[in-house]
């Protein structure tokens, strides 16, 4: 029962901090209502930028802010290709995803970079007593709040809001005379830019960034968006939505560890637990549609009758 208890704990923490990437996810996937597969590779650039950065003296915290950037700059690659050079939405982010693969292995040297025996963002958190299980939430948490209250503010303003208008309708936009293309640069660049941070604070909490780290990161945040949505639903604020993209990562992270623990699948099985839980989240809102529509059938058959 321990065990499960500290595999739910740790679970809790990661959760937190993969939050990050999946809020970046939902930029692309219901903001802008584009198959952004950049992300595979952004996440493992964040935490490549800042592994090496850490290593090499930089301030751990300043090193995050590089890593953003870094992030940022992949979303635009993937933005210019689509708008620029007219390559589908899918194709685009699976050429940066590619040239990403390679371009990680320069950045670190080799496939992976440890980090041992240097100061990370969590390391004034374990000077006050912390175990590394609450460092990680607290630093998780503070970066999940600011992200939102940011996030809430700039999708209120008219750039924001024009971005949000893209996604829902992109012709309406365009006869209105906004720039349908740059809005969607703009939300590549900020969905990717929370990919890399997410993934340089993934790299610091578990010690080594690895080329391999971000292979099935779309799958994860795709699953943590939809998971949140039915769980939470959506029918209020903008916050509130971010704020069940989080909730929807932390239970995923539980899931997958209360899974682990159990002993029911082995993991290696993860890819395919994932895979069945994004059918499973997504088939629940169609099934639950069904039902209602058939329990609204005889209420509209017995108004008729009435009638």
């Amino acid at each position: 029962m321990n065990a499960i208890l500290l595999a739910m704990q740790g679970a809790l923490a990661q959760g937190v901090l993969w939050a990050i990437m999946t809020i970046g996810v939902y930029i692309t996937f219901k903001v802008l209502d584009y198959a952004d597969l950049t992300v595979d590779g952004s996440f493992a650039t964040g935490g490549a930028v800042s592994a090496v950065l850490v290593l090499s003296g930089m301030n751990p915290w300043l090193s995050l802010l590089i890593a953003l950037l870094v992030g940022m700059l992949c979303g635009l690659v993937t933005g210019l290709l689509h708008t620029k050079v007219k390559i589908p939405a899918i194709l685009a982010g699976i050429l940066t995803q590619i040239a990403l693969y390679s371009i990680n292995i320069r950045i670190m040297d080799g496939s992976n970079v440890p980090l041992l025996k240097v100061d990370t963002v969590l390391t004034p958190f374990l000077n006050m007593g912390l175990s590394k299980t609450w460092s990680t939430l607290a630093v998780g948490g503070i970066f999940v709040v600011v992200i939102i209250a940011v996030l809430y503010w700039f999708f209120g303003t008219e750039m924001g809001s024009c971005v949000r208008a893209t996604g829902n309708n992109e012709y309406m936009v365009r006869a209105l005379g906004g720039n349908t293309d740059s809005m969607k640069v703009l939300g590549l660049v900020l969905s990717n830019g929370l990919v890399a941070l997410s993934g340089a604070l993934v790299a610091q909490q578990q010690g080594y960034a690895d080329v391999q780290m971000g292979t099935g990161a779309i799958v994860i945040g795709l699953a943590a968006v939809i998971i949140g949505e039915v769980i939470m639903g959506s029918r209020f604020s903008f916050a509130y939505k971010l704020l069940s993209v989080v909730v929807g990562s932390v239970i995923y992270r539980v899931i997958i560890a209360a899974v682990l623990q159990m002993g029911f699948v082995k993991s290696t099985d993860l890819k395919l637990l994932t895979a069945i839980l994004v059918a499973l989240a997504l088939a629940i809102p169609v099934v639950k549609g069904k039902f209602t529509r058939q329990e609204d059938k005889p209420a509209a058959q017995a108004r008729k009758e009435d009638a």
